[in-house]
């Protein structure tokens, strides 16, 4: 659930840099009018940049309010790079207009911000990175959060043909400045007549393209009254008959370039980008950049956000970079920790290397940590020529067999002389790295994940006011068994059925409560009706707060063909509740005779598509609930307990604090040496990251369409405008055409001879 409370600004968290005067690159302007209300938000969003090559110039419009005027004084002393200025009352395109012509000649770029709009901190960053990258591309703008008097989200595919009738832009972007000159900025001097969506408009018709960047970076204040949207809309006619005539200036389809998109055609690997580096004071804290494939629901993500949110900020600082497309439900959570990179929203592949370099530099980086990020594995050889002294470290989850015959324990042994620590989450996977894969022992080594044993606590939960909530009937008191995962191969729900159909022989005296959803979820829905076992399973669907099914648990089962240490079993024991588990990965660990029973798991990976589960298969989970159930209360008393000893999430942390102090006092003189001979190779650590882009295009491109099919497949009930363009026909037919046609190298010359023929 987004949360409209998280607004950038709210606090000032100034980046603390080496040095003292920045020539600026970016022009940041800013039309003020009895702005006092809410500019000191606007300010803090300013000065919390990760980027600080800008100048600010306020231009008071004619303020009238005495406490605005006042305000104005405050601000002037509060960074030498803002400056005031003052004029007579003219309106807003005016006195945007005013404040260009005052822009220092040093400055590229023109960044137009409201004096109650805020952006995110790495706003600037990506915006100049981007354009820098972009050279064809005139100005740069984020997805837009309405917050305040409306609260939703503003995420638009962009088309020019259709920007002439709606205007699917924001009005905060960063812009060429010799472009905007080029058209004569805003130009207007009428005032509330969508001065930003004719700048959009004059732009397009001069041929320039924009870059949308895919994630939430400007934040815009939806006042109820006294708004330019608010007063445009009262002035709408005049302000359609200036659209209109601008818009039938656009004589061609302009084409914009949009993130995520698959950009990789084996070209060459770009090291450096025209960035200026603005180098962070240097103290005594542990600068750590960690790459992850993305910021969603799941375990190895949740040690990922446990992580940083946990870690000692005052020993510690980490920087994040992801490198998969996804819609990122939890990139608030990480933004509220530390300072995120998606390098998918904003940046082609070719350059992502140059981008990590500049944050190396930039961050003072000590250490490269890399987990489950397969394109982070492939620059680690990269990395380590290119930074020979600086350790690096992964963590891996588990093993797969049906992944490239180990997943990212292969990856990460592949490139293992390059790695000064492996970190796995159980010691069965420990011992298969360097049983299997030949692993140093003293380079891999167990962290367990652990759980927040202050939010999974039973003593803070009520078990009838919670089945009441979920609408579970249990007159009879019969036991609850439930099952909480992913509904998917991986977890074996069809073997659930068979075990609950063969337990229900022997006893009637429970119910099964799956919690969850997945690619598997009817498959198992009619199994159930074919073994007429519904009157014993409750299909709850997907639940987020699975801490409450847990309470009205008095056991859960996992028979999983593949886990790492199940998040599950934690969360199960820590809310004292037994857990019945296959033996995989690392279960037999934590579930011990003492809180519940670990059963072989006889199928092998490579069948993981065979249902037909046979009697040696089933029983013993039915023998293994049977026992717990018939002495639940010796089981439920050693529970918590097996966690509190030892396996909770600030044990995790406190182990991952002392696992970076270590690789840094004791590097490795062996992976050093590594390093500089990986040098006299660097054209060959370029190619393994070309070869890996290359290999992931298809996934790379998949991943792309998904998250563009969940953005424009949705509409905001509080939005003004439903374009739903990939839910309709048209809109899905598009996708088919670009995946189909790219894949054939014939995108752009059918693109090119469909407006030709639409023009005509």
């Amino acid at each position: 659930m987004f949360n409209y409370q998280l607004q950038p600004g709210k606090e000032r968290k100034m980046l603390k840099f080496e040095e003292t005067e920045f020539k600026p690159k970016i022009t940041i302007i800013t039309a003020y009018y009895n702005g006092h209300k809410y500019i000191d938000q606007t300010i803090n969003s300013v000065l919390n940049q990760t980027f600080p090559f800008w100048e600010w110039i306020i231009v008071n419009d004619g303020s009238t309010n005495e406490e605005s005027i006042e305000k104005l004084k405050e601000i002037e002393t509060v960074d030498k790079r803002i400056k005031v200025l003052s004029k007579e009352n003219s309106g807003l395109a005016a006195t945007r207009d005013f404040g260009a012509d005052k822009s220092d000649k040093n400055a590229e770029y023109l960044f137009f911000l409201d004096d109650d709009d805020v952006i995110h901190p790495t706003y600037l960053e990506c915006a100049y990175a981007t354009l820098q990258t972009n050279k064809d591309a005139s100005w740069a703008y984020t997805d837009v959060v309405n917050f305040e008097g409306m609260e939703y989200k503003w995420v638009k595919w962009f088309d020019s043909e259709i920007e002439k009738k709606e205007n699917l832009l924001v009005a905060t972007a960063l812009i060429r400045k010799k472009d905007f000159f080029e058209v004569n900025g805003y130009e207007l001097r009428e005032k509330a007549v969508n001065e930003d969506w004719n700048l959009w408009l004059k732009l397009l018709a001069a041929g320039k393209r924009p870059v949308r960047m895919n994630f939430d970076g400007f934040w815009y204040r939806r006042k109820k009254q006294g708004s330019e949207l608010q007063r445009s809309k009262e002035n709408r006619k005049r302000a359609l008959e200036i659209i209109k005539t601008t818009g039938q200036k656009i004589k061609e389809d302009v084409e914009a370039i949009q993130y995520p998109k698959q950009d990789y055609d084996w070209e060459e690997i770009i090291e450096t980008i025209d960035i200026p580096n603005a180098t962070l004071v240097k103290d005594e804290k542990i600068n750590i950049l960690m790459m992850i494939p993305w910021m969603v629901t799941g375990g190895a993500d949740k040690f990922n956000l446990d992580l940083v949110t946990r870690i000692d900020k005052k020993k510690f600082n980490m920087i994040i970079v992801t490198t998969e497309p996804n819609t990122n439900s939890w990139r608030q959570e990480f933004d509220n920790q530390v300072t995120v990179y998606d390098l998918t929203t904003f940046l082609d592949k070719k350059y992502w290397p140059a981008f990590i370099n500049h944050l190396i530099a930039q961050y003072n980086i000590q250490i490269i940590f890399n987990t489950n990020s397969y394109i982070g594995y492939s620059m680690i050889p990269y990395l380590k020529a290119k930074y020979p002294e600086m350790p690096i470290m992964d963590y891996v989850h588990m093993e797969e067999w049906y992944n490239r015959a180990g997943g990212y324990s292969r990856d990460s042994s592949t490139v293992s002389s390059c790695i000064d620590k492996t970190l796995v989450c159980n010691k069965h996977s420990e011992k298969i790295l360097v049983d299997y894969f030949k692993r140093n022992p003293k380079e891999v080594e167990t962290v367990y994940i652990g759980v927040d044993e202050d939010k999974f606590n039973p003593e803070k939960y009520h078990k009838e006011e919670i089945l009441k909530e979920l609408k579970i009937e249990n007159p009879d008191k019969k036991y609850i068994i439930s099952y909480i995962c992913r509904i998917s191969e991986q977890k074996r729900p069809l073997l659930l059925v068979e075990i609950l159909r063969e337990l229900k022989e022997k006893r009637k005296d429970f119910i099964c409560v799956i919690a969850g959803d997945g690619p598997m979820l009817d498959k198992v829905k009619k199994m159930v009706r074919r073994y007429e076992l519904q009157d014993c399973i409750i299909f709850l669907g997907n639940v987020k707060e699975t801490e409450k099914v847990y309470t009205i648990s008095d056991m859960t089962i996992n028979c999983s063909i593949k886990e790492g240490l199940a998040l599950t079993a934690y969360e199960s024991l820590s809310m004292g509740v037994p857990v019945v588990t296959a033996d995989v990965g690392g279960q037999s660990e934590l579930v011990n005779e003492e809180v519940g029973k670990v059963v072989p798991c006889l199928q092998q990976e490579k069948e993981i598509r065979n249902f037909d589960y046979q009697e040696e298969e089933i029983n013993p989970y039915v023998e293994a609930i049977n026992e717990v159930l018939d002495n639940l209360e010796k089981y439920k008393a050693n529970c918590r307990k097996r966690i509190l000893d030892g396996f909770t999430i600030n044990h995790m942390v406190e182990n991952m604090e002392k696992q970076f102090e270590n690789v840094l006092q004791n590097k490795s003189h062996e992976k050093i040496e590594t390093g500089y001979a990986l040098q006299k190779a660097m054209d060959i650590c370029k190619e393994l990251i070309t070869k890996s882009y290359a290999a992931l295009n298809g996934q790379y491109e998949w991943l792309c369409n998904q998250v563009n099919m969940e953005y424009f497949g949705q509409v905001s009930g509080n939005a003004e405008s439903s374009y739903d363009y990939f839910e309709t026909p048209m809109g899905k037919l598009r996708l088919k055409f670009i995946s189909i046609t790219k894949k054939m190298h014939i995108y752009e010359q059918v693109r090119s001879i469909l407006r030709k023929l639409r023009r005509n």
